[in-house]
């Protein structure tokens, strides 16, 4: 199972000892974090961020390449709400379906949902 984290789920897990002790138990760590999701995780300010950066060095940061980019696309627009639905969410969805038995942890699990259900891999959504 691979657990992938949107800017909820880092948020969720940043300073959380003890549910990242659980992940560690139950095989789920490292979890992917798709670059893009930094962008809504972080502050720039390294005060603020110390926690959330402690955990993101502990996780496999994936880059946002073209392909990747534009089966994001795809899936946002097959909800038929694309100008609802944010394009980080439709990049976390995306690179969870190119991830085996995906598990993605999120503050968002509706839009999530919406964008999972357009996928041929079946993706399990964990409310934060």
């Amino acid at each position: 199972m691979t657990l992938i984290l949107d800017a909820g789920g880092v948020s969720a897990l940043a300073g959380q000892r003890a549910r990242l002790a659980e992940l560690l138990k139950r095989d789920l760590w490292p979890p992917v974090v798709p670059s893009v999701v930094l962008v809504e995780a972080l502050t720039g300010d390294h005060r603020r961020d110390h926690a959330t950066n402690r955990l993101l060095r502990m996780c496999q940061i994936n880059p946002v390449d073209e392909e990747l980019a534009r089966q994001a696309a795809l899936l946002r627009t097959a909800t038929r709400r694309a100008g609802e639905i944010a394009a980080t969410d439709a990049l976390v969805v995306a690179q969870a379906a190119q991830s085996n038995e995906p598990n993605i942890l999120t503050s968002d699990p509706g839009d999530l949902r919406s964008l999972a259900q357009n996928c041929a891999t079946e993706i399990t959504i964990t409310p934060t």
